[in-house]
């Protein structure tokens, strides 16, 4: 039986130096299901599950000083419905976490200025750090494409479904159900499925609180040695998963952005890690946000790269 769609509209106010289509246009995660974008329209959609089990299907836009939410729901959208959506996208888009700081400092380097005139800065997460982590598992030895097979056929397989097959995330007591070998197989997770499926385990059984890592006081150091006791999470990964945490005073270096930084900054010849870093010292605590968007600058100035492999 088809359902009855239950349709609603959520305007948010987001901060004055926001740029909506360049925090959805940040990185790869807007490309990996459940996110979904339209570059003509320059929309974002996901589907979010509520606390209390409800599947919304949400489109997100830029609206004049703020942004316009789009749902709709086999259920019917309560207040609690639209409160949790809100949350969750304000969550997503970074809306509470205040970049003037970082803007001010790119004001200060005329290389930069581009940045603050632009309200660049936020990089799009999900949700929630599980879903970070399995994702960021997912971009580690292997090609764009790879990743995008990994995470929808994950989502298919594990999340749970609205009527026309778009699917929320899967959470972690979802992913920890399966084996081993499916997600070999089914997923095409490779040598990452027994690592997925531990950190699904250890986060189901309560044994690991991953979603503390986002409000951690911890020094920079001390929590990225707690990411790095997640199995599959190396360097690379960890140091990017700071990025969505909200600490980006590391580079997250991978065979893809060390190519961008030979080409723009060594006329293609490759140089030490070590250079890479010196080359983005004096910016300090910002470097590591310093370095993304130098390095993908031209996706919103004249490419669209996602269609392509970039990694």
């Amino acid at each position: 039986m088809i359902p009855r769609w239950h349709t609603g509209r959520i305007a948010a106010a987001t901060p004055s130096d926001f740029n909506f289509w360049r925090t959805a246009f940040s990185h790869g995660w807007c490309d990996l299901l459940p996110f979904t974008f339209d570059e003509k329209q320059r929309t974002l959609r996901r589907v979010l599950e509520t606390e209390a089990g409800t599947l919304v299907d949400c489109t997100v836009r830029s609206a004049g000083p703020g942004i316009v939410i789009n749902l709709r729901s086999p259920a019917p959208l309560t207040a609690a419905t639209r409160r949790s959506v809100l949350t969750q996208m304000r969550t997503c888009l970074r809306l509470g976490e205040d970049f003037k700081p970082f803007h001010a400092a790119a004001r200060r380097h005329p290389r930069f200025r581009w940045i603050a005139r632009t309200c660049s800065g936020p990089m799009l997460r999900a949700p929630t750090m599980f879903e970070d982590i399995v994702k960021m598992i997912c971009t580690t030895n292997c090609t764009w494409a790879l990743t995008k097979i990994m995470v929808t056929n994950l989502v298919r397989i594990a999340g749970r479904s609205l009527h026309d097959s778009v699917a929320a995330f899967p959470d972690a007591s979802s992913i920890a159900s399966l084996t081993e070998r499916r997600l070999r197989k089914e997923v095409k997770a490779g040598y990452r499925a027994p690592y997925v499926l531990e950190l699904a385990e250890r986060v189901a059984s309560g044994k690991l609180d991953v979603e503390a890592w986002r409000t951690s006081r911890l020094p920079t150091e001390e929590l990225l040695g707690e990411l790095r006791t997640v199995k599959g999470v190396g360097p690379y990964a960890a140091e990017n998963l700071l990025k969505l945490i909200g600490r980006y005073d590391r580079l997250g270096l991978d065979s893809w952005s060390r190519s961008r930084f030979y080409h723009l900054h060594s006329r293609g010849r490759r140089v030490k890690d070590a250079t890479i870093w010196r080359h983005y010292e004096e910016y300090g605590e910002w470097r590591g946000l310093f370095f993304w968007l130098e390095m993908t600058r031209d996706w919103h100035d004249d490419k669209f790269p996602l269609s392509k492999e970039i990694s």
